[in-house]
């Protein structure tokens, strides 16, 4: 047996595995590449432009503060996850946060105890998702109405029980829950670290994520497989309303006081970083860890051009071109 030469021809396996191997500039043209990844690379180009035009962008004490701001934006991304992996939307997302701030204020200065406070606005946000998901289902309303509807009826809600007034919340707990830290990270910046993990767990590792995806990717299929989809549809409407409500507490905790009014960027931002993150606006596509990347790439967004001292003004502008971009990149996969 005779070794080959550097003259013989390769074997048809190896030219099989060059002719697979995608180039740079075929991969960089893939839609699916850019759904999968816009967001690593979003934020990995926006850290590398911002630290170079403003060095005090890579310092410990802003990129502590950006993480802090981030969290809040991380853990309301995944609530809208659960929700557009069933190919619906939740716009009550941020009147729901308003409500349960002003319901954490109303019940603290009732009572005086910041857990009882606590878990009345877990109680209040998670059963407006349930409302929504039961109106939805139940009353076949598109999910766009019933949200908007919820949406105005949650706000005037809020704005009746507080009186538009905001209420203080001096509470030491919630005080060391937005300046406290352990390790490198402050403690809100943990709980959207463990908020991540238990719902990449429930995405991916049981059988109530299996039943998300199936409802969103085909509900009609799903169902004849058994899967009772108006119930995961429910389910996962009741999950972004108790993300909410999470991000409610980190709010009030953050600011000092529950404000009765909506910061309509929160919804705005938590569906950019949903779709930046890669998942499918048409549902059955779904991850956790890319929202929450989009989050924070937003967040470096605002936090660099604010440093840049670009105009507020001009900064929706930009997130919304991002977001339409990345919707557009969806659509070509799809």
């Amino acid at each position: 047996m005779s070794l080959p030469t550097d003259n013989a021809p390769a074997s048809p396996q190896a030219g099989a595995m060059e002719e697979s191997r995608p180039s740079l500039a075929a991969l960089l043209l893939d839609p699916s590449f850019w759904a999968d990844w816009a967001s690593v690379v979003g934020l990995v180009g926006l850290v590398i432009l911002f630290g170079i035009t403003q060095p005090v962008f890579l310092s410990v004490a802003n990129l502590q503060a950006l993480l802090l701001a981030a969290a809040i934006l991380v853990v309301l991304s995944i609530g809208q996850t659960f929700v557009v992996a069933t190919s619906g939307i939740d716009l009550s997302l941020a009147a729901s946060v308003m409500l349960g701030a002003v319901i954490l204020g109303l019940v603290h200065a009732a009572s005086g105890g910041v857990l009882a406070a606590c878990v009345a606005v877990i109680v209040a946000t998670s059963a407006i998702g349930l409302l929504n998901g039961v109106l939805i289902t139940t009353g076949r309303i598109p999910d766009f109405v019933v949200t908007l509807g919820t949406l105005s009826g949650i706000t005037g809600l809020g704005l009746i029980i507080s009186g538009g007034e905001p209420t203080m919340v001096g509470s030491t707990f919630l005080l060391k829950l937005a300046s406290g830290s352990f390790g490198p990270f402050g403690y809100p910046v943990w709980v959207a670290i463990a908020a991540v993990v238990v719902a990449h767990v429930a995405l991916y590792h049981t059988r109530f994520g299996v039943h998300l995806l199936a409802t969103g990717g085909q509900a009609e299929s799903a169902a004849a497989l058994g899967i009772r989809t108006d119930r995961v549809k429910i389910a996962a409407y009741t999950i972004s309303g108790f993300c909410a409500g999470i991000a409610a507490i980190l709010l009030v905790a953050r600011i000092g006081s529950a404000e009765p009014q909506i910061n309509t960027s929160l919804l705005l931002n938590s569906v950019a970083a949903v779709v930046l993150g890669g998942v499918s606006l048409f549902g059955g596509r779904a991850s956790i860890l890319g929202p929450a990347i989009g989050a924070l790439m937003l967040t470096a967004l605002v936090n660099g051009l604010t440093l840049l001292s670009v105009s507020a003004f001009y900064q929706p502008l930009a997130v919304g071109v991002i977001v339409v971009l990345a919707a557009l990149i969806m659509r070509y996969q799809k």
